[in-house]
């Protein structure tokens, strides 16, 4: 992926270095509700994100600081602003385009955890987007984990996460994950699943429908990029998460798609670019 030299975005907040003072939200309801859905891309369990939050409160509690020397500007970091502003100018272009203007998300690296509006996020859920505070959160040693776990190397995979994220922005936004969660506590947790899987496909047409406008913006894409995005793709999906994980799969479980869907909404994005073609729930037969 060609970034350097390219536009950052003013728009990204660094925690990492900064001293913690013990504050955590724990058992936040709807919001730590939220932000477990959207960590589980990562393929974490629900049980496994909470005891890692639990972790993460004994370790705060003790009233133990610390601060660790941070470059701001290192490469990694330098890419992840490159990588929010392409973000920022396409979908401005969008907006303006439907006549309205575009609400530009924050993005805020942290470093292990991280208290948010939708309570307290941490390394173990991946990359999320909290929609509370409208902000994305990654810590950056997902980067290594999308190269080392996923076998997913190169920049644009890391894109693909964050503009997969910036989707559920999108989504926010326009209201469709209002109306999603809203559905909850009215369905079975088997048939809200078949809605967080359709929400989770959407943010992957709109990574594509990124991808294919930021190109033709920038000509940002190198050989092969489609190809790890794809990669990335193919790694989260709820199939193989599970059959990696237990053995077996349960598809009622489902909360972010198989490989297959994954790589299908995000081809079909990318190829299209247009959002008339990213309606998910009623491709698989819902509501919304």
């Amino acid at each position: 992926m060609r970034w350097r030299g390219e536009r950052e975005s003013d728009n990204v907040e660094d925690s990492r270095g900064m001293s913690g003072g013990g504050k955590l939200a724990i058992g936040g309801g709807l919001g730590t509700i939220i932000i477990v859905v959207v960590g589980l891309l990562m393929g974490k369990s629900p049980t496994n994100i909470l005891g890692d939050v639990m972790n993460n409160k004994a370790q705060q509690s003790s009233g133990y600081e610390q601060t660790t020397t941070v470059d701001p500007n290192d490469s990694t970091t330098k890419m992840v602003r490159v990588i929010l502003a392409s973000t920022e100018d396409v979908w401005s272009d969008v907006f303006n385009q439907a006549g309205a203007t575009y609400q530009k998300p924050k993005l805020r690296i942290f470093s292990g955890s991280e208290e948010t509006a939708c309570g307290q996020g941490s390394r173990a859920m991946g990359p999320f987007y909290c929609p509370a505070d409208a902000k994305v959160y990654i810590d950056l040693s997902f980067c290594e984990e999308l190269r080392t776990k996923f076998k997913a190397p190169g920049n644009f995979a890391v894109a693909y996460v964050i503009a997969h994220e910036v989707g559920h922005h999108i989504q926010n936004l326009m209201g469709t994950s209002e109306k999603v969660q809203q559905l909850r506590g009215r369905l079975s947790e088997a048939q809200y699943n078949k809605y967080s899987v359709a929400l989770e496909l959407q943010a992957d047409f709109y990574a594509g429908v990124w991808a294919n406008r930021a190109q033709k913006m920038r000509n940002i894409l190198e050989p092969g990029d489609l190809e790890t995005a794809l990669t990335a793709a193919n790694a989260i999906g709820d199939d193989k998460l599970q059959s990696e994980a237990q053995g077996y799969v349960v598809p009622d479980a489902f909360t972010h798609g198989t490989s297959q869907q994954r790589m299908y909404w995000f081809k079909r994005g990318y190829q299209t670019g247009d959002l008339n073609q990213g309606n998910t729930f009623k491709e698989l037969g819902l509501a919304n």
